[in-house]
């Protein structure tokens, strides 16, 4: 893991900002050899000036545009290029970053690196970004469904174009957000400047005890000094609180200490049976008998546990599972999750 490349899957609709983003990190870069791997069928170039002025910036395109539909062809074949040219020397590259189609589904993106056996040594997933266009979201949420899907595989939400929409008008997106992603963290930012800190190097996918719940976002202010500071984003009104139908959203269980066996069958059965439906989740578990907690992670039928810190004298067991994901049977699963209590 130590001498692995970090992976950083850039995600979000068309014209969400992707490729803005990217110039704006090539721009501060610090000369760090990376490598990005496009695949946006018909988009216009990384600008050439930044280009020409980074020598240690590698770009790799892919022809047939769309990786979701090529996942087990060209995009693998792609990094594995990659990985040999690297370690003959050929190509020199320290972090990749995949720029996603704007219609892509990050589900098969995210699972090679977990299913090829040389991606996931060489390679390590740190975090999926994705760029929500705060202009456009909620008409893209109501007409593409892939739209929600990189809402909700997110691990951090970079919200754009937030200096062309009305306050009432932002706060409702950022509430439809929250409804189909609650653990991703929102930042928003203008033109692409966003502090490199913000989107890389977030170690996501990396098993930790952190499980909190997002409440708000936070503005990045580009005429403050660095390093950059943060501004609450003040929360919705309960007046102007709405619900809306998207297919994926979040859901958050809790209970107190859990039986291990309990749980381990309830995870097993319900991975088995809607794993296909279950975008993203992950939980920090309170094990009877056990000091520490114990850590799930999961994308899909692929899911990881480990266990981590102790509780500690001054911390109460505390069982929270966060599944976000689409048409779930929401009141057997929390009666399942429940059932699993010591």
């Amino acid at each position: 893991m130590n001498n692995a490349v970090p992976v950083t899957i850039l995600s979000g609709f068309l014209g969400s900002g992707k490729t803005t983003l990217i110039n704006y990190l090539l721009a501060h870069n610090d000369n760090q050899p990376i490598a990005i791997l496009e695949n946006e069928f018909g988009a216009v170039s990384i600008d050439g000036d930044l280009l020409r002025g980074g020598e240690n910036v590698n770009i790799v395109e892919l022809s047939n545009g769309c990786v979701c539909c090529s996942v087990r062809g060209e995009f693998t074949e792609a990094l594995h290029e990659m990985l040999d040219k690297r370690e003959q020397g050929i190509l020199n590259f320290d972090r990749l970053i995949v720029e996603t189609t704007g219609l892509a589904d990050p589900a098969p993106i995210v699972q090679t690196f977990f299913i090829d056996e040389r991606l996931r040594d060489a390679m390590h997933l740190d975090a999926v970004i994705t760029l929500a266009d705060c202009e456009h979201l909620q008409r893209q949420l109501n007409e593409h469904r892939v739209a929600a899907s990189q809402i909700g595989f997110a691990d951090r939400i970079l919200l754009t174009k937030t200096d062309r929409v009305d306050e009432p008008l932002k706060a409702q997106t950022i509430q439809r957000i929250h409804q189909i992603n609650n653990k991703a963290e929102i930042f928003e930012i203008v033109q692409g400047e966003c502090p490199p800190s913000l989107w890389l190097d977030i170690h996501a996918f990396e098993l930790s005890d952190n499980i909190d719940v997002t409440i708000g976002s936070h503005k990045i202010l580009p005429t403050e000094p660095q390093p950059m500071k943060f501004q609450a984003f003040r929360p919705v009104p309960k007046a102007a609180m709405q619900s809306w139908s998207d297919d994926i959203q979040a859901h958050v269980f809790e209970a107190g200490e859990l039986d291990l066996k309990k749980i381990g069958a309830f995870m097993e059965s319900i991975v088995e049976q809607h794993g296909n439906d279950m975008l993203r989740y992950k939980g920090v578990l309170a094990i009877a008998g056990n000091p520490q907690r114990l850590i799930v992670q999961g994308i899909h039928k692929v899911v990881g546990f480990d266990y981590g810190s102790e509780w500690g004298p001054d911390k109460q067991p505390h069982s929270r599972l966060v599944i976000i994901g689409r048409y779930l049977p929401i009141d057997s699963l929390r009666e399942g999750f429940m059932a699993a209590g010591a």
